[in-house]
């Protein structure tokens, strides 16, 4: 019997462990074919991540969780849930199941391979097994590297080796027979709750159930985290290849167009495997080769693969930097000079700056824990260089409010708008506001479902917000507020800025 440790992959389908440890995988991390199985699925709420967690993201987790067990379930197994440190919980569960193994798929941030590490050595002290698989995305951090032998820092670089690599096929789904029966992980759960078993809690009241919020000490979230699992994963990712891929590069920056895959918080807990999306994908490139779709249509779907290495480049950056979740990956010879206007800040995150597109992001990111990709460019363009705010305010705004948030992503995103990240904007590139406004949503269908204020006003004039007088202001929209900075004047502050942190005169 074998025991896996669910973490960020929480699906049957696609999960290179999983089907590793069920026996349906090909083969074991060593390239040998074991005889393996059956494994007993098994998740912890490890204290020390919740530490990092939000009310969104628990949300948004335990459905996930949900929607994992009724997998389970339909395959006549459970979901064993423990809470507490891995290191102990763990062992537990492995010894509770008489498993000779423990089987998990890699994570790749400092706070996960810490975590992974105890967890090794724990076991080593037990002598039980224990086997890591690379299952989160497609190539591993350590797999890309420039001919130097150093990991890359710009994308378009990266981005070429990644499409020329083979890619997996999707890991095997486990069958029934590979699976733990939900009797004897009854029988397991009821072991570890037994009278006289250490504080260490099990299913929190019978195998497969799962604690509320509350339990875990986060409250219910206003936002609407929307759907979970991988059924829902699978739905989006269908619909999206269908028609909205093949007009992928010309609308996916227009936030009131439904162009992009909305598949972020399925790939960030790991609902659907980036091999199976990845498939989906190629499957939709060779159909559009071979239909009617317009001659382009095989690179728009290739546009969207982009957003998959992306992902796997920020991923890396992070592996081999994991101090960047807390400082700049470039440094600037004289440091940052951050303004850091407390009232600025608070003013961006309640989406009450005075400029329109910029507010509608920041009110949907606070009634649907998601943002338009164009607009978290935006609003964070926004804050580090008119607001002249540490984009590390931003990150942890994010990190609290979106359900989608992916340490590696985000970081990556927040240190390119502020341009200290890898291969980030250059510091004089700063976005206009209303201009961005203006061109990705010239009807202004995204600002007013978001902004009601604004909702009687022609789109011309919402986009001339920043230009009408305080009485045309107060005629049009009363409610809404006049522009808290002056995006000319903050724009030469933000140029003086980094021209001082980067040793250089202002003036010249």
């Amino acid at each position: 019997m074998e025991l896996f440790w669910h973490r960020r992959d929480l699906r049957a389908a696609d999960n290179v462990g999983l089907a590793a440890a069920t026996g349906a995988g090909d083969d074991g991390a060593d390239g040998d074919a074991p005889d393996r199985g059956p494994a007993a699925p098994a998740f912890v709420f490890d204290p020390n991540v919740l530490d990092h967690a939000s009310d969104v993201r628990v949300r948004r987790l335990l459905d996930g969780l949900a929607a994992l067990r009724e997998a389970y379930r339909e395959r006549g197994s459970d979901l064993l849930v423990a809470r507490g440190d891995p290191r102990t919980a763990i062992p537990r569960l492995a010894d509770a199941l008489d498993a000779e193994r423990v089987v998990w798929n890699r994570d790749y941030s400092g706070l996960a391979r810490e975590r992974d590490a105890g967890v090794r050595r724990a076991l080593d002290a037990v002598d039980i097994e224990r086997e890591a698989h690379h299952d989160a995305v497609l190539h591993d951090p350590d797999a890309i590297r420039t001919n130097a032998g150093d990991p890359y820092s710009v994308y378009s670089y990266y981005w070429k080796k990644w499409t020329d690599r083979a890619k997996d096929d999707p890991a095997p789904t486990p069958t029934a027979e590979g699976l733990v029966s939900a009797d004897r992980l009854a029988t397991a759960a009821d072991a570890l709750d037994a009278p006289g078993a250490d504080d260490e809690t099990v299913t929190d009241g019978g195998v497969g159930a799962l604690p509320t919020p509350g339990d875990l000490g986060f409250a219910e979230p206003d936002a609407e985290v929307g759907p979970a699992g991988t059924a829902a994963a699978r739905e989006r990712l269908d619909d999206f290849l269908d028609e909205a891929v093949f007009g992928y590069e010309a609308e996916r920056d227009y936030p009131a167009k439904e162009a992009t895959s909305r598949l972020s918080a399925f790939l960030k807990y790991g609902e659907i495997g980036v091999r199976e999306a990845y498939a989906a994908t190629k499957a939709a490139m060779a159909e559009a080769e071979s239909d009617d779709r317009p001659d382009d249509a095989p690179e728009q779907v290739e546009e969207y693969q982009q957003q998959l290495a992306w992902r796997e480049f920020y991923a890396q950056v992070l592996f081999h930097n994991p101090e960047v979740v807390t400082e700049n990956y470039k440094t600037y010879e004289e440091g940052i000079e951050w303004r850091d206007d407390p009232e600025e800040i608070a003013a961006w995150k309640r989406g009450e700056t005075g400029y329109p597109i910029v507010d509608a992001g920041m009110r949907q990111l606070r009634e649907e824990a998601f943002m338009h990709n164009r607009v978290r460019m935006i609003v964070a363009s926004f804050l580090t260089k008119d607001l002249l705010a540490d984009w590390r305010h931003g990150y942890d705004h994010f990190r609290e409010h979106l359900a989608d948030h992916d340490t590696a992503n985000d970081n990556g995103g927040w240190q390119w708008a502020a341009s200290t990240g890898t291969d980030a904007q250059p510091y004089f590139r700063i976005f206009n506001p209303m201009t961005q406004g203006e061109r990705y949503d010239p009807d202004a269908a995204y600002i007013t479902q978001y902004v009601p204020e604004l909702r009687s006003l022609d789109a011309d004039l919402i986009h001339e917000w920043h230009e009408l007088s305080p009485t045309q202001r107060a005629n049009a929209a009363p409610d809404y507020p006049a522009p808290i900075v002056d995006h000319s004047e903050r724009r030469e502050e933000a140029l003086a800025m980094y021209k001082r942190a980067r040793g250089e005169d202002p003036e010249e």
